[in-house]
């Protein structure tokens, strides 16, 4: 039993510093076909939760109708974030795929 609960608190410890990574994937009518992609980087202080640009993924679509838009922490971010996040700054990635 001890051992048992040994390895799950190793588990929970070794996993609570990827708990941040994650994808949000966003279909809009019937989504991308991967025609074309167009990416942008938001921007946050204050441990996100001040943002300091804004990011539009209609604008970014260009008027299709169709398209897919994809928040996510991409290794450059994570690369960016461990240097930026000293200071309390902070960047994740936009795509939108037409």
């Amino acid at each position: 039993m001890k051992k048992t609960l040994r390895s799950m608190a190793l588990l929970s410890a070794l996993a609570l510093p990827m708990s941040s990574c994650y994808t949000f994937e966003h279909q809009v009518g019937d989504g991308g076909s991967g025609g074309s992609e167009q990416t942008d980087r938001q921007w946050f202080i204050l441990w996100g939760l001040v943002e300091l640009n804004s990011v539009d993924s209609q604008a970014m679509a260009d008027g299709a109708t169709d398209y897919t838009a994809t928040t996510e922490w991409t290794p450059l971010d994570i690369l960016i974030n461990i240097f930026t996040g000293y200071i309390t700054v902070y960047s994740r990635t936009y795509t939108v795929t037409k």
